[in-house]
């Protein structure tokens, strides 16, 4: 599979809301962001979101003749002094369509390479019971659950999702 991983250009911030908003409207177990209130923002807001302090990033991957994006994936460093070591992933999502294809493993790996190119030592992300898959493909690349937030996200009146949180340890080959 040939794709073009990079991070979103400020003018590509209609293409991220976009996607964006695809991810929270057809799994909003899988993300602490909720569709109603990403829908209420305009492109501008997300283009401030794109427009952080390098090397923090919002990645895509792009297939030859597409013109939008079938994936994304969020990374930013922590910036206070004791926590700055670590770096987390958010908003991690692949369309339907390109699922199965590498797309998602590509990415992240894109990822991490963005994190150990920054000098950090830990990656953390979190992952919702609710998308095993996701879960499966953090583990194939070396991250290990540390923890289980019980009912970390609440979806609804007496809808809660658990969030394992994951780390990858970064100072290794």
């Amino acid at each position: 599979m040939t794709a073009i991983i990079r991070p979103f250009a400020a003018g590509e911030a209609a293409a991220f809301r976009e996607i964006r908003l695809e991810a929270l409207r057809r799994h909003p177990e899988a993300f602490g962001a909720s569709i109603e209130e990403a829908e209420g923002s305009e492109v501008a807001a997300f283009a401030a979101g794109l427009a952080k302090p390098p090397p923090d990033a919002v990645f895509g991957a792009w297939l030859p003749g597409e013109a939008a994006p079938q994936d994304m994936a969020g990374f930013f460093v922590h910036r206070p002094r004791k926590v700055a070591h670590k770096g987390a992933v958010w908003g991690v999502y692949v369309r339907a369509e390109a699922r199965g294809q590498g797309l998602g493993r590509m990415l992240m790996q894109r990822v991490i390479d963005q994190a150990r190119g920054a000098g950090l030592e830990t990656l953390l992300l979190t992952v919702t019971e609710a998308v095993p898959a996701a879960r499966a493909l953090y583990e194939s690349l070396g991250f290990l659950a540390y923890g289980t937030e019980p009912r970390g996200l609440r979806l609804g009146p007496g809808h809660y999702v658990d969030e394992t949180l994951m780390a990858l340890d970064l100072r290794g080959a």
